[in-house]
């Protein structure tokens, strides 16, 4: 019988800080990160450090929680929580893409260059992926989030935590998930 295996989340809270709502998963990870979190998670603020993420999603983890803003079209402060489908980590993004800008990467972009680096060397992808977005009112040059995505803020915190608490109760699928 073998040990089981320990199960890793990453909450990585993603955006440009100085583009307004843009900052959303940034905020709210600096506020979950004031919560006590199971020690199999690590909230980590990303940023616009798409390359970073990607290769420390390398170091290989169960779950993958991205908090970024996410244009949907409805009213902003819109809490969304996306479960993207198998086979659409890439989101339609080329690979070569995601190599090709390191200063631009959406969550889409990231999730290419890691399929690109788990090829490359033989690590798998997280299981599940879930994205926490929130409907941004201004993604203009300046500082601080709008009243109705700041006002979001501490249910996405919530929503993380459920989420979280879920994930933890799921049982681990004995599965071999390469990118």
């Amino acid at each position: 019988m073998s040990a089981p295996a320990i199960r890793r989340t990453l909450v990585a809270g993603v955006g440009n800080i100085f583009l307004g709502d843009d900052a959303f998963g940034v905020e709210t990870v600096r506020e979950l990160s004031r919560q006590p979190l199971p020690a199999h998670v690590e909230a980590v603020d990303i940023g616009v450090r798409g390359v970073h993420l990607a290769y420390q999603l390398l170091e290989g983890y169960d779950t993958l929680i991205l908090v970024d803003a996410t244009l949907r079209g409805s009213d902003p402060g819109t809490l969304y929580l996306i479960e993207p489908g198998e086979g659409s980590g890439s989101g339609g993004v080329e690979q070569t893409e995601a190599l090709l800008d390191g200063h631009r990467m959406s969550p889409d972009s990231v999730l290419a260059l890691l399929g690109t680096l788990c090829a490359g060397t033989g690590a798998s992808p997280p299981r599940r992926t879930l994205v926490v977005g929130c409907e941004p009112a201004c993604v203009e040059e300046g500082f601080g989030l709008s009243a109705p995505v700041a006002a979001a803020v501490p249910e996405a915190v919530r929503l993380v935590l459920r989420l979280l608490d879920d994930d933890h109760d799921r049982e681990p699928r004995e599965e071999n998930v390469s990118c």
